[in-house]
């Protein structure tokens, strides 16, 4: 096992050094001058290009990626057109937001996805069956936004029992930090709960076909134990590849929910400096995106084995 970590980090190494490239491709090719918006509507031709070579925006393309990959290697993500500080630094102002909100989904989500998935395929063909077919269905079909605004307004304007923007930190209280990720969670989580039920129904209904299910049934075993001790822990292994995909769901949720709920997180920032084509925000964002992408695709891969004796790297 150690020799495939090994060879999947290097093999992350490689596919971070083509994400890198990509990324500072197509920034370098979007149609956008950071200088002209640094400069305004007022500006000259001469104004912009002296902003241009104060920012190196200049350079030719290849010295250009030359030196942000050196920085890269130093740990150094680069610094804000617009603000002058540190990127590391801005993200990391940006990080437990974010996080708390990943966190909070993520456990939301798998409490209520799996339970979901079992009683489906436990009960297949009856009413609860169809319920959660049909949520699943509606779930993944209805755009994050759109939960998000049904959400305030019965939760939050109607109602008044929830705010409707804004973060506290943990270290405020947990109740605070708890009532500002509900909807959020909640808005964010539908998508990932609707995907996760579905492939957990699937899975089940494929594990509760085999013959040693019906044999531990002949046996005697009680449903529960049927279900959870031999078809459940069967059916996990294509449960947790979803969950391992369903990230990238929620890295692109985050930004939409953060910004609907207002929420001073990654996805807020990376929103703003799109608006104003802050290059090294943008680049830095999705650097370290990707590198969560990767390496939580590898915990899952790891993780086979916990489910499945039978797996060897």
């Amino acid at each position: 096992m150690i020799r495939y970590v090994i060879r999947r980090l290097l093999s992350t190494v490689v596919v971070m050094g083509v994400v890198a490239f990509a990324v500072f491709s197509l920034l370098y090719l979007t149609p956008g001058d950071p200088a002209a918006v640094i400069a305004g509507d007022i500006a000259t031709d001469e104004d912009i290009r002296r902003i241009r070579e104060s920012l190196g925006l200049d350079e030719p393309f290849l010295v250009r990626f030359g030196q942000w990959v050196w920085g890269l290697l130093h740990g150094d993500l680069g610094t804000s057109i617009f603000t002058n500080l540190p990127v590391a630094h801005l993200i990391g102002q940006r990080v437990e937001p974010t996080l708390s909100l990943t966190l909070c989904t993520l456990v939301v989500a798998i409490v209520v996805a799996v339970p979901l998935g079992v009683v489906a395929a436990a009960k297949a063909g009856r009413w609860i069956d169809r319920a959660v077919m049909a949520f699943s269905v509606l779930g993944f079909s209805v755009p994050v936004f759109v939960i998000a605004y049904g959400l305030i307004l019965t939760m939050s304007v109607q109602f008044d029992l929830l705010p409707v923007q804004g973060y506290r930190n943990f270290g405020d209280g947990v109740w605070e930090w708890l009532r500002h990720l509900i909807l959020p969670s909640i808005s964010l989580g539908t998508v990932y709960v609707a995907l996760i039920a579905r492939m957990t129904r699937a899975s089940m209904l494929d594990v509760l076909a085999q013959d040693y299910i019906r044999t531990a049934e002949a046996k005697g075993l009680a449903p529960n134990q049927v279900l959870i001790a031999h078809a459940l822990k069967n059916a996990a292994i294509p449960v947790v590849t979803t969950i391992g995909v369903g990230v990238a769901l929620l890295i692109s949720g985050a930004i939409v929910t953060e910004t609907v709920f207002a929420l001073p997180g990654i996805g807020r920032l990376t929103v703003d400096a799109i608006l104003r084509r802050d290059y090294p925000i943008i680049q830095g964002v999705i650097l370290i995106f990707s590198a969560v992408y990767v390496l939580v695709n590898l915990a899952v891969d790891l993780s086979y084995v916990l489910f499945d004796p039978r797996v060897r790297y």
